[in-house]
């Protein structure tokens, strides 16, 4: 059938939303804190940069400052080995343009500071100084040098340095608490970058999913109850001697319900639940994924008895020594051995049960999956058909439907359809009932939702030539056809030219649920796809490229019959298929060039002959063939009654419902699938 691309759980019911306290006030954000004290630092530079007057020569000072008569005063002080003067400048003689060039721009307060300074070495040599300076000046008219005690300028030493000095402490301080997680920081800090990233649920925030929500997995259910047992009554089991497994691996293909069955557990064993994902672990810096997994189970151990949950553990868990660019010093291998340790090492985590969910099981290191550490390994398979049917009356509650619809007729035409396909397929049946402006969802919107989720929409706009349309029913007949008149191959319940998706034209079959597969039935449904191309070569003596799809799917076919299942007899009763999934990283074939020259003429030699087998029968019926396209080209869309106009009752018996898309989906039992 299908392959399930879909990876949504199975739900039997919408899962109420923790309600999260409402935050009291404005919400807090640490930006505006950063850029308070940024502006205060800026601030203090503009408003108190006192020491920002432009040094002069002293020889500058006295022919363009103090003989022409525009000093106010000089404030001369102490400054580290040397004595420095501060030279003010009468106001009115600063709009100058002499003084220009030593405006303080960086000072709001403008000509309130000193205008310029220069230094000299000592206060006797500035008396000397101007004294000499002013000889020629009247005694009346002469500036002298206030001497000013202090070391150094208080204001612009304790403004410029210390200040800025507490301020950025106390800003580094503030940053340090942010990163170390002080100060109402969370997980994603540069100091918490080794903690684990696991959501806790407990009491608090308790899951409230069980095991009554989960429609189907009645095995793995009972698998996993045992855990739950065990952690709500440990007494009963540990009075016996008997230990409860430390691990289970939640095997199966995506969207059958593994990580629902996860939140089942944690609903029902009320214990602390810690979830987080495979990927959690992984990080660019080179042992972080090793100190996450430390702290997750030093987490776990202080809230013991309790549960670890990892979901897609094969982000971690791959084999050791595959594909790896980095060798042993591998960030990913670090991972997983102290993952390794801390399952089943030296130290024992009494109570800490660990469940893993994957679908790439035949990828996991073996070490991993060995006992006391994954003891089980709980396989999620597809739904039969009874639990198809106990998902879709979960679905269908909260639709507004016509009180007709017959789940059990809905089950039987989805075999192969995961929960999270079904979940899809209710979904999309109620958008086209609203697309149709209806006041229900009926029946046929869910055979067409079957249609829209395995064929695509319709492209009826598409343009297609009269000659194309005609070769396309052919084609489409050839597959009705032949698959109505062999025993093993599906039987044909829809047939259409209509485009859909990426195929021109599509067929709908009711294929046999079988748990294994006879030769004769592989080749009669090889034989029906086949039927397609038959068809054009009996019609029109010549083939085109619309069968492309159903070269595929043969090809696959014939060689999981000559190289996996061990169904030829000129090949024998051997398997090149590994299990393991060890072959993906192998350069080499595993086996020799003349045997691969057996296999590849023996592959072909099986499509062949099924192809000559279809001209054959077509051949013998090309009257109802013809009928049959003409029908084809004229309606666009044929069900089962039409064909039984044509070729009359089908006389095979014991076929249990489906469906199928024929062009472009494979319904066999493929190499991924063994």
């Amino acid at each position: 059938m299908r392959e399930n691309q879909d990876t949504k759980p199975k739900l039997i019911k919408k899962l109420p939303n923790i309600p999260k306290k409402p935050q009291k006030g404005p919400k807090f954000n640490i930006f505006w804190v950063y850029a308070a004290i940024i502006l205060g630092i800026i601030l203090l530079q503009f408003l108190f940069n006192t020491d920002a007057s432009k040094s002069v020569p002293y020889r500058t000072f006295e022919t363009e400052m103090l003989l022409p008569g525009d000093v106010d005063k000089l404030v001369a002080y102490k400054h580290e080995d040397l004595v420095k003067v501060d030279v003010y400048i009468k106001k009115d003689r600063l709009k100058e343009s002499k003084y220009k060039q030593y405006e303080n721009k960086n000072s709001i307060g403008g000509g309130t500071g000193p205008t310029v300074s220069f230094n000299v070495g000592s206060m006797d040599a500035l008396d000397t100084q101007l004294k000499e300076s002013q000889k020629s000046t009247p005694p009346e008219r002469q500036i002298l040098a206030e001497k000013d005690t202090r070391q150094s300028s208080f204001n612009s030493w304790f403004f410029t340095v210390i200040i800025p000095v507490l301020l950025f402490i106390g800003f580094w301080i503030f940053i340090m608490r942010r990163m170390g997680g002080g100060a109402g920081g969370g997980g994603g800090q540069i100091f918490n970058i080794g903690k684990s990233k696991a959501t806790l649920f407990d009491k608090e925030s308790q899951v409230n999913a069980t095991f009554n929500d989960v429609a189907g997995l009645e095995e793995a259910k009972q698998e996993v109850m045992e855990i739950v047992d065990f952690l709500k009554n440990p007494k009963k089991y540990t009075d016996l001697g008997g230990k409860i497994p430390k691990g289970a691996l939640l095997v199966g293909s995506p969207g059958t319900g593994k990580t629902l069955l996860a939140k089942a557990v944690a609903g029902e064993a009320q214990v602390p639940f810690f979830s987080l994902s495979g990927s959690d672990f992984v990080e660019m810096f080179v042992g972080v994924g090793a100190s996450r997994v430390r702290d997750l189970f030093k987490q776990a151990k202080d809230k013991s008895p309790c549960i670890i949950f990892i979901d897609e553990i094969d982000a971690i868990g791959r084999a050791r020594g595959k594909n790896s660019m980095m060798g042993g010093n591998d960030e990913r291998e670090n991972t997983l051995n102290q993952l390794l340790v801390e399952m089943d090492g030296f130290g024992t985590n009494t109570h800490v049960i660990i469940l893993a969910a994957t679908n790439r099981a035949d990828v996991l290191d073996k070490a991993l999956l060995r006992a006391g550490r994954f003891d089980r390994q709980i396989y999620v398979d597809l739904p039969d058909v009874i639990e198809r049917k106990q998902i879709f009356e979960v679905h269908i509650k909260p639709l507004k439907t016509d009180g007709n619809l017959d789940t059990e007729f809905l089950a039987k035409q989805t075999p192969g359809f995961s929960g999270a396909d079904i979940a899809n397929m209710c979904n999309e049946a109620a958008l086209i009932a609203a697309r149709k402006n209806k006041q229900a969802v009926d029946k046929q919107d869910f055979l067409d939702a079957v249609d829209r989720i395995v064929g695509g929409m319709e492209k009826k706009n598409k343009i297609v030539t009269p000659k194309e349309k005609q070769a396309i029913a052919v084609h489409e007949a050839g597959h009705a056809t032949v698959s109505w008149l062999l025993e093993h191959a599906a039987p044909l319940i829809k047939v259409t030219i209509v485009p859909r998706g990426q195929s021109l034209g599509a067929a709908w079959y009711l294929p046999e649920e079988r748990l294994i597969v006879r030769p004769h039935q592989m080749l009669d449904e090889m034989c029906a796809t086949m039927g397609g191309r038959a068809a054009e070569k009996v019609m029109f003596d010549m083939i085109s490229t619309g069968a492309l799809s159903d070269l595929e799917k043969v090809t696959k076919q014939a060689r999981a019959m000559v190289t996996i299942y061990g169904l030829n007899e000129k090949v024998g009763n051997v398997t090149y298929y590994d299990s393991s999934g060890q072959n993906e990283y192998s350069f080499g074939k595993p086996y020799s060039e003349e045997t691969a020259i057996t296999i590849d003429s023996e592959i072909s030699a099986l499509i062949e002959s099924q192809y000559q087998r279809a001209i054959k029968l077509l051949t013998e019926n090309k009257d109802k063939l013809i009928k049959l396209a003409d029908i084809l080209i004229e309606k666009e869309v044929l069900f089962k009654d039409d064909l039984e106009e044509i070729f009359g009752k089908r006389v095979f018996e014991g076929l249990i419902p489906g469906t199928e898309l024929e062009d472009g989906i494979t319904g066999q039992i493929s190499p991924e699938e063994a």
